[in-house]
């Protein structure tokens, strides 16, 4: 009874043994492999953000509101800079994934694979994010040029109200590009587009139409003269 109790300890500590130094080279391999491909994916990474500023690209957000922008999600980055830390962190996952399937860690490896599947949606909510910023700069200039070239005085408002506009439109669009509760924001969005109307069929019903015709008229007289 002894015996028996003594040969089956020896045999799993024997069975443990060989299978820790069956895993110590796929462990070694797994870090070789994460180890150069995470100074693969920061030199990469850093050319990526040399090359942009070398092509004058920080340059498209300078008279735009990228730096305001990023100070609001407290973000310190250039644009050039972001773009490659996106490049980086992406190419860190995929060597991280490779690692992770040398090792056979079945589930770690399927849920970093979702994650990969997960970034294009990342990647799309950063450019509508780039493309809000240059977007809501250029439109907010031409609109208050317009307006003021025809001397009405109400162009920081019209311009205002269009930057803030675009600028839901370009969060809820985020927002709904990354998955983050798509009923909800489906339902908000609707919402919203509902109260503008009823904020509009109100501002009228309470005397907004007269304002408006004042206004219509203010440009009239600007367009003759």
């Amino acid at each position: 009874m002894v015996f028996d109790w003594y040969y089956v300890t020896i045999q799993s500590l024997e069975n443990l043994w060989e299978a820790f130094l069956g895993f110590i080279p796929l462990l070694i391999g797994a870090i070789i492999v994460f180890v150069i491909g995470w100074f693969i994916s920061v030199g990469v990474g850093k050319l990526v953000t040399e090359v942009l500023k070398r092509i004058k690209f920080n340059q498209i957000f300078e008279k735009g509101n990228w730096d305001e922008a990023m100070a609001k999600a407290d973000i310190k980055v250039d644009a050039s800079g972001f773009i490659g830390g996106i490049v980086k962190w992406v190419m860190v996952i995929v060597f991280l994934l490779a690692a992770v399937e040398i090792l056979g860690f079945s589930e770690f490896a399927y849920f970093l694979q979702k994650v990969l599947a997960y970034l294009p949606n990342v990647i799309v909510a950063a450019l509508i994010f780039v493309v809000t910023v240059i977007l809501v700069d250029i439109v907010e200039k031409i609109v208050r040029a317009t307006v003021e070239s025809i001397k009405v005085g109400y162009g920081a408002m019209v311009s205002a109200v269009i930057k803030w506009s675009i600028w839901i439109f370009a969060i809820l669009a985020i927002l709904h590009q990354l998955g983050i509760a798509k009923p909800f924001m489906e339902t908000l969005f609707t919402g919203l587009v509902a109260l503008l109307v009823i904020s509009f069929g109100i501002a009228f019903g309470l005397g907004g139409k007269e304002v408006a015709a004042e206004i219509l008229q203010d440009v009239k007289k600007k367009l003759k003269d």
